[in-house]
């Protein structure tokens, strides 16, 4: 893949990225050698890399070649010229680092507040969504003037229309709404790492896993996978992962039984038509909302989203359910940054253990099991980094009978303070048989146990409490 200006290109297990570059010469150009070198910062030739020849210019005046393990960083500029000529071509301000696809619906395409946002960092590219290579500020989705026509708005006539001239000027200066996860765990993995980093936002607002169907790849830019396909060719065919937040549009008595199995063949696609059978995907479990009376709906396909981390090999989730909002149902600015601090934290772990800090990091608090002690259910949390804890009275935690109904019976909850791994939940009466606990049960929970870096404990339950 050849450097565009202000790109980012995917490093390799090394740290490093081949460069093809091709192009035509003069008429008098023809047998002689072209020569490119690298200009790193400050303007010299990066070491190792001055000039060199690539190849013979051919009869027909075309050249190809390769610059083999330029070292990761940026930003770069490459020089190429033919052999004794003073006539220089150039391509400046790429990067050689990290690229992430952000895909899923409307909390990835990022509905936060415009206040307080992230900052850009230059190191931080963005290819946006008319398929230009930017420096990534909020907010980074802009739908209605996208390359791909499934993204764009339809008119008064019901007509699909990109979005130009005044109008869109109009559009882009009233945005109020738009920060994201992206970009601040973009801007956390380059504070972690040093490695510059390219994002590559595809999320649409309000769809569904119907709408993310693989099978719908060869629409391309009239499909949401086909568009993310298509930009993903476009960027070099190569990414160091996925990042996914979605499943909203899935809490309903329809969809919810089917959000697993369509879930696991989303990523199976991904990693089959990216020829890359190990492709990280992490992704975010769906929050809390005053929106919808789907409460049971909801609840199932935040249980599915745990459940399919221990499903599926090479993933990842992060819990929202403690967050704040910024509306009914989106993620607020603040804790959009909170969040790419958990993101950032799980992959540090999975992906970087050439970094000795990250090398404890735990996912977070999972459930492992619920079981009766007498007037006590204690709930065992596995992957805890350090110990529970809690802000205030501990909250979130209910019991319900094999009906789904609560049962009103908890009346203190409380980590152990022996392990720090368990919180025990102490109950008066007797409980049903069959009977079960949840943790975030409902569409709007109060919730707040994390551990000590901060991971949230995911919804959870149906739970069984084991006698």
């Amino acid at each position: 893949m050849g450097p565009s200006a202000g790109s980012v290109l995917q490093r390799n297990a090394d740290g490093r990225a081949d460069l093809r570059l091709a192009g035509t010469a003069p008429r008098s150009s023809a047998n002689k050698f072209v020569e490119a070198r690298i200009i790193g910062e400050g303007g010299q030739p990066l070491a190792g890399f001055d000039w060199r020849a690539l190849e013979r210019v051919k009869p027909s005046f075309g050249w190809a070649g390769d610059l083999k393990d330029v070292p990761q960083g940026g930003p770069y500029s490459v020089e190429v010229r033919v052999a004794g000529s003073t006539s220089i071509d150039s391509v400046k301000d790429f990067f050689i680092g990290d690229l992430w696809i952000l895909a899923g619906q409307s909390n990835m395409e990022g509905v936060g507040d415009l206040m307080d946002v992230e900052p850009s960092d230059p190191r931080v590219r963005s290819f946006d969504q008319s398929d230009r290579w930017v420096v990534a500020n909020e907010p980074l989705h802009q739908l209605v003037n996208a390359a791909d026509a499934v993204h764009w708005r339809k008119n008064k006539e019901g007509v699909a229309k990109k979005m130009e001239g005044q109008e869109l000027e109009q559009f882009v200066a009233n945005r109020k709404k738009g920060a994201g996860l992206g970009l601040p765990f973009a801007k956390e993995m380059l504070r972690r790492t040093g490695v510059p980093v390219g994002l590559i936002p595809c999320a649409h607002g309000g769809t569904s896993m119907e709408q993310w169907s693989p099978t719908m790849r060869d629409k391309q830019g009239d499909s949401l996978y086909g568009a993310t396909y298509r930009r993903f060719m476009a960027v070099g065919s190569k990414v160091r992962g996925v990042l996914w937040y979605q499943g909203e549009s899935d809490a309903s008595p329809k969809a919810a039984p089917l959000f697993a199995e369509k879930f696991q063949k989303l990523i199976e696609a991904f990693r089959a038509d990216f020829a890359q059978p190990d492709l990280p995907f992490y992704y975010v479990q769906i929050g809390r909302h005053v929106a919808f009376t789907n409460p049971n709906e909801w609840n199932a396909v935040q249980d599915e989203q745990r459940k399919a981390e221990s499903r599926i090999p090479k993933v990842g989730m992060v819990s929202a359910v403690d967050l704040s909002i910024d509306d009914i149902i989106h993620i607020s600015t603040p804790d959009l940054k909170r969040l790419a601090r958990r993101m950032s934290d799980l992959v540090m772990h999975d992906l970087h253990p050439e970094i000795e800090k990250f090398k404890p990091y735990r996912r977070g608090p999972r459930p492992v099991n619920a079981t009766l002690e007498g007037q006590t259910v204690r709930i065992l949390f596995a992957e805890v980094n350090g110990k529970l804890v809690t802000t205030g009275r501990l909250a979130g935690f209910s019991i319900h009978g094999p009906d789904g109904a609560m049962v009103p019976a908890v009346y203190k909850a409380q980590i152990d303070p022996r392990d720090g791994n368990s919180v025990l939940l102490h109950f008066g009466g007797k409980l049903p048989e069959g009977a079960t606990v949840r943790y975030g049960a409902g569409r709007d929970p109060y919730v707040n146990l994390n551990d000590e870096l901060d991971m949230g404990a995911p919804a959870f339950g149906p739970l069984p409490i084991a006698k």
